[in-house]
């Protein structure tokens, strides 16, 4: 069985600067890595590259066995995102945007059971027919979150998820995450937030200036 996620030789340069220093890693089923390093170290370009928002220089990105860019429909089925900054459609409320994603991804089955439990659980509920632009930061990640979670994937990807997030809401996400390791998702995500990488007994790795370390960090669950 292939690794739910895997990088080959990806790199990604700004004419001659190395955003990304060419690495390869795997990330299994049902494992948790955290990501972490100072700002500028390329975490984001390393997730966006990933995630296909950014096309790296070279190398491959293999989604559960299928090619990212060769078999872009499969792979993006199996990959959800979310990033640090959400970006949405002006013209959808919350509500229109779960909605939408789970029409895109043909789950529309129990769609309003489902959605409404993620409103609820993230306290997004009142304001599910408001549009995110009346969203406060903290309210709009967690509509980030939403729309990745009302759909099936294998591998989860996320950028800085905690950075505006209440204690509660870290709570939730931190038992969220550890709910889908045990249904065998791979997630992968970036974080200063050293008590969260401690409680999801997360795989610790770390970059600088464009170099990814896999190897776990000392003092690392």
């Amino acid at each position: 069985m292939p690794p739910a996620l895997e990088a080959i030789e990806l790199s990604r340069f700004f004419g001659e600067y190395a955003a990304l220093a060419p690495t390869s890693f795997t990330v299994e089923e049902g494992q948790i890595v955290a990501l972490t390093g100072p700002n500028g170290a390329g975490k984001s370009t390393l997730l966006l590259c990933i995630s296909g928002l950014l096309r790296p220089s070279k190398g491959q990105v293999k989604v559960a066995g299928h090619d990212l860019y060769e078999d872009e429909v499969e792979s993006r089925k199996a990959l959800a995102f979310v990033p640090d900054v959400p970006r949405f459609y002006t013209e959808l409320t919350a509500w229109e945007h779960l909605k939408f994603i789970a029409l895109a991804h043909g789950v529309e089955q129990d769609f309003e059971l489902r959605a409404n439990a993620l409103l609820s659980e993230l306290d997004l509920w009142e304001g599910r027919d408001l549009y995110p632009h009346n969203f406060s930061r903290g309210m709009r990640l967690k509509l980030g979150l939403a729309m990745a979670l009302i759909r099936p994937f294998k591998v989860l990807i996320l950028d800085e998820p905690a950075s505006a997030l209440d204690p509660q809401a870290i709570t939730y996400l931190e038992n969220k995450l550890l709910s889908l390791r045990y249904q065998g998702v791979a997630v992968l995500l970036t974080s200063h937030h050293l008590d969260m990488i401690a409680h999801l007994h997360a795989d610790h790795w770390s970059m600088e200036k464009g170099v990814l370390t896999t190897r776990a960090l000392e003092g690392a669950e």
